[in-house]
């Protein structure tokens, strides 16, 4: 077989710039479908079973996240669902990929995807579920559904916000919230069911869903970064914040946690709200309680490592955690995940991964519920 690179599907994304040879294969990023953000790659190769192959991402050392490629390690997969680890090396200007493949086809990407495929077929399983309602909020830009997750009653005491992936190419976010649904819907599980005796939760499993098939890093159809759009919202440009933030005010909010995926950092950390003007001392001892459980639910969990207050600026309001913080006075945090691994509990074969990204979805439901009367 002859070399062959392909990326014409669900999430997508590379620029092939020479594949005549499996040990001298160069390749750019590309950019995000409306903006000027390089940085997710996914694509296929064929033809290359049993060699040694090169591949050199030429523009990597311009990628928006440069610093996110060193001590990195692509992921690459034969069947589209195990997917593990393979040497990778960054010199500062090119990445590198060398991997023999097993098989005529293999797959390499940034980081394990979330199909919408899966996407679909996790909101099928949440509607056949007594407890839980699929409803829709209206269109994407490209004419896609926006869904929302409701489980429990409306009516009951403590609204619970969840919102994951408004940078489609943080796919492990997506994973992290399938976790989080499948252990909410475990009837054996005593923490979920005390839960859904005073809880209702709202969560949208995926907030760009346009950006997500077209093999975006951080944007949507039009280009907008979602996470900057809280503030002025619009159906031309980010219909997707748009009607969350409708539903949001309507339900009210008691907790809400926005889930996302850091380039650079190796460690599972929250950002808060210790920034926002009206962040009153009681607050901050329920976002450190908070804190402090979900480090007792899960060793995967840390705060040494994080980002500093000052990384927000005037445009902190734009933000969906800090939006929401300020509007309804909540505990409101920002969940990041590694895109390399976790350096407190490394994997070397898989990284981090969706295995891993879902089961500290699953523990963060011991946090909220000792977090209820706090």
């Amino acid at each position: 077989m002859t070399i062959k690179i392909s990326q014409n599907f669900d999430s997508g994304a590379i620029e092939v710039l020479r594949a005549d040879s499996a040990a001298e294969i160069e390749l750019n990023l590309r950019k995000d479908s409306h903006a000027d953000i390089h940085q997710w790659f996914h694509f296929r190769l064929q033809g290359a079973r049993g060699q040694q192959v090169r591949m050199r991402f030429l523009n990597a050392g311009q990628a928006t996240y440069a610093k996110g490629y060193e001590d990195y390690q692509a992921v690459a997969s034969y069947d589209t669902e195990t997917w593990f680890r393979v040497p990778t090396s960054f010199d500062g200007e090119v990445m590198t990929i060398k991997h023999t493949p097993e098989t005529d086809s293999v797959y390499y990407a940034y980081f394990e995807p979330y199909s919408f495929e899966r996407h679909l077929r996790l909101l099928g399983e949440v509607a056949e579920h007594p407890q839980a309602r699929v409803l829709d909020l209206g269109n994407t830009i490209d004419g896609r559904d926006m869904n929302l997750v409701v489980i429990g009653q409306p009516e009951a005491e403590k609204k619970i916000w969840v919102i994951a992936r408004q940078h489609p190419g943080e796919s492990m976010a997506e994973w992290f919230v399938e976790g989080l649904i499948d252990s909410l819907l475990d009837d054996a599980n005593p923490i979920a069911r005390k839960l859904l005796q005073r809880c209702v939760f709202y969560i949208v499993p995926n907030m760009n869903p346009d950006g997500s098939v077209r093999g975006n890093l951080r944007t949507n159809a039009s280009g907008a970064n979602l996470n900057r759009e809280w503030m002025t919202p619009s159906v031309e440009r980010s219909p997707e914040v748009l009607y969350v933030k409708q539903k949001m005010h309507e339900t009210g909010i008691d907790m809400f946690f926005d889930i996302h995926g850091d380039e650079a950092l190796p460690y599972n950390f929250v950002a808060g709200n210790e920034m926002l003007e009206n962040f009153s001392e009681e607050r901050r001892v329920k976002q450190q309680d908070f804190i402090d459980r979900y480090k007792n639910a899960s060793p995967d969990f840390q705060d040494k490592y994080g980002y500093a207050a000052s990384k927000y600026k005037e445009d902190m309001l734009t933000l969906a955690s800090k939006y929401v913080g300020h509007h309804f006075g909540c505990l409101a945090l920002t969940l990041e995940m590694p895109f390399k691994d976790n350096a407190d509990l490394p994997d070397p074969h898989v990284g981090w991964n969706g295995a891993r990204s879902a089961a500290l979805g699953a523990a963060m439901l011991q946090p909220i519920l000792l977090s209820l009367d706090a």
